[in-house]
């Protein structure tokens, strides 16, 4: 476990994750961060640089001159350790874990050495302190990295990962977490617990574009990121990844549901108008 202190960190704080791949994504972040005028020492991104889009060496490549601060997702401690899956925690056999197996083998054959070296050493958890308040960010937990934790899910899950972290860097007052590609804030277990979202999917939510946070003196801000998917559709295809997330990136919908909680699945996954069901907590 490598844990790294920031600091006082002063001024807004933008915090995102899962570039995934998607260089339009990340072009459009980097001047979302210049027109802010935020400096490096405060971005702070989730992991998963690489992962559904063909350019993941072209965005592990940015992120690493840029630098901001990476904890390692499980793109990147896969890559790292030369594992055979993306380690993303899909139910075997689903159609999540299905459709990995192309994007994963893309990404492990273009990646180099040096890149993977540089992720072998990434850190699996960062603190910071800002505005009064001590926050720790993950992966998607402690625990287990590719843990999934959603809006609804229920606060003995946050209280296990709060106690995981606790134990290896003291108390928090919040939490900054990713993986699970839809950004959320809410009161977990005590804490203020912020999901950045990702930027390279869509949050499912049937309108292209990414997510990220700001968080400043007024709370931490979920925000829309725009940009034009196009660049990034026809790299999927050219590279021959086609399993529906190149479409996902215009329609805004994922093309699985099933690694989702019922309650927040799509009713016709994949149409471009379908519903999204309200979520609500669950406490």
């Amino acid at each position: 476990m490598i844990a790294i202190d920031l600091g006082e960190l002063s001024g807004p704080v933008v915090l995102w994750g899962g570039a995934l791949g998607n260089l339009s994504a990340l072009t459009a972040l980097e001047d979302v961060v210049a027109r802010l005028g935020v400096p490096a020492g405060r971005v702070i991104c989730t992991g998963d640089l690489a992962g559904y889009g063909a350019d993941g060496v072209a965005c592990i490549d940015r992120v690493r001159a840029s630098g901001w601060t990476v904890v390692k997702g499980n793109v990147e401690d896969g890559l790292a350790i030369g594992r055979a899956d993306c380690g993303c925690g899909f139910d075997a056999g689903s159609a999540c874990d299905r459709l990995s197996a192309a994007w994963w083998a893309h990404a492990d054959a273009t990646i180099g050495p040096a890149a993977r070296d540089w992720m072998r050493g990434l850190p699996d958890l960062a603190v910071f302190a800002f505005g009064g308040r001590r926050y720790a960010v993950i992966h998607g937990g402690v625990t287990d990295r590719s843990r999934f934790l959603w809006s609804l899910s229920r606060q003995p899950a946050f209280a296990q990962e709060i106690g995981a972290i606790e134990a290896i860097v003291g108390p928090v007052q919040g939490v900054v977490a990713g993986h699970s590609g839809i950004a959320f804030s809410r009161v977990a277990a005590g804490r203020c617990w912020i999901n950045a979202g990702v930027i390279g999917m869509p949050p499912n939510n049937g309108v292209p574009g990414g997510q990220y946070v700001v968080l400043d003196g007024r709370g931490a801000h979920i925000r829309r990121l725009n940009y034009d998917p196009a660049p990034a559709v026809a790299a999927m295809k050219t590279a021959g990844l086609t399993q529906g997330y190149e479409r996902a990136l215009v329609t805004g919908v994922w093309p699985s549901q099933d690694v989702l909680p019922m309650r927040m699945r799509r009713s016709g996954a994949g149409a471009p108008g379908a519903r999204l069901e309200e979520a609500g907590f669950a406490r």
